[in-house]
């Protein structure tokens, strides 16, 4: 498929680029989208996580009071999870959340988060572009240029590119990534997706293979 090239003031270039239909233009996998997703915010969780147990708490294990004749449940250790300040019952522990998926897989769903941004007109090419130094209010002036200052949206680079990178940092809107660093998460978690021009072949290599 074909996508006009815009600049940076949102204007058409008169160029084209011609998108794969292998990577833009495949049908949604949808189960494959799940998968990818759900490794990806798996991958996030720190796991170290932890509550004591009863046999971790500090304190006496002096049985607190007679076994009968109190009129109460029988009760041992302070350390007991009943009473406040005991231990907890299967709390917590440390735990890995990391979760294995096939290459295949994953490419898949790239490539089916990529074809849905494209159906539903949310991807966008601009021609690349450079700051001379970083400033937000330069990185701003572009978005709006391009419409999208008030929607959450990827911009997706060549090459790294500190200048852009760094002008991006304060607005909160909006993430800078190198084509390597692309996740389905990223790309569906974008209401708008921007390509830049020295992008897109990279993107079709990573996914082609």
């Amino acid at each position: 498929m074909k996508v006009a090239v815009l600049d940076i003031k949102g204007k058409e270039t008169g160029r084209k680029v011609e998108l794969s239909n292998d990577v833009f233009g495949i049908e949604p996998n949808e189960h494959a989208i799940y998968l990818d997703v759900k490794q990806y915010l798996a991958h996030q969780r720190q796991g170290t996580h932890k509550a004591k147990e009863r046999a971790e708490i500090a304190g006496s294990t002096r049985k607190i009071k007679k076994q009968k004749g109190t009129g109460t449940a029988r009760a041992g250790s302070i350390k007991s999870p009943i009473f406040r300040g005991g231990g907890r019952i299967f709390g917590p522990r440390p735990k890995d959340y990391s979760q294995k998926l096939n290459k295949n897989v994953k490419r898949l769903a790239r490539k089916s988060a990529f074809s849905l941004k494209s159906k539903q007109k949310e991807l966008l090419v601009v021609e690349d572009f450079n700051f001379d130094t970083p400033k937000t209010k330069d990185f701003v002036s572009v978005l709006k240029s391009l419409g999208i200052e008030n929607k959450k949206s990827l911009i997706v680079l060549g090459d790294s590119n500190n200048s852009v990178y760094l002008s991006s940092r304060n607005f909160k809107g909006s993430e800078v990534v190198k084509n390597s660093e692309l996740s389905t998460y990223k790309i569906l978690n974008a209401t708008s997706v921007v390509l830049l021009e020295s992008a897109v072949e990279g993107i079709e290599s990573n996914l082609s293979k």
